[in-house]
């Protein structure tokens, strides 16, 4: 299914910050708790305090995926000039499991914004083989698009994010 201007990865401007536009090729089912992530839900710091529970589709446990979670809103979305900020990295996911099967490279670190509302994207890619992505140095600066460049991952295969914000903060997210 390929990606439409009224897609709501391209309307929460995923597609642009983060990603370049893709093709969903295979299904992506997080969920923190009793929650499904569906793009652009809202959920509080509290609410994602430990992973989430992530299945991926495809067919065949031959092939591999990476899962990366960023956040690309840091410091605050008004001014993201730390953009992006890794804050989970799985490889050797197989196919049609999870990311409990896969290799975590950087351990999860919850997100807890400061201010305002932060996007969280998560995005799989395939990988060539397995064991042929590697952690990067640094979460800071994280940048998706030439970590998959550097591992020759492709575009993305799905992607999904949430908003969140601090406890008490108020207000949603806007979209102008």
């Amino acid at each position: 299914m390929s990606l439409s201007r009224r897609d709501s990865l391209a309307v929460g401007r995923v597609v642009g910050d983060v990603l370049d536009p893709f093709t969903r090729l295979i299904s992506l089912k997080v969920t923190y708790g009793q929650r499904q992530v569906t793009n652009g839900i809202d959920l509080r710091s509290s609410q994602v305090v430990n992973k989430p529970m992530v299945e991926i589709g495809g067919d065949d446990l031959r092939n591999f995926y990476t899962l990366v979670m960023v956040d690309p809103d840091v410091p605050s979305p008004s001014n993201p000039y730390l953009r992006e900020y890794l804050h989970w990295l799985v490889t050797d996911i197989p196919g049609t499991t999870g990311t409990a099967f896969g290799n975590e490279m950087v351990c999860y670190e919850n997100p807890c914004p400061t201010s305002g509302i932060h996007r969280l994207v998560l995005t799989l890619f395939r990988q060539l083989g397995r064991q042929t992505v590697y952690a990067p140095e640094w979460r800071q600066r994280f940048n998706t698009r030439e970590f998959a460049e550097n591992y020759n991952l492709g575009l993305p295969v799905a992607a999904v994010f949430f908003n969140c914000q601090k406890e008490n903060g108020c207000g949603g997210r806007r979209t102008s």
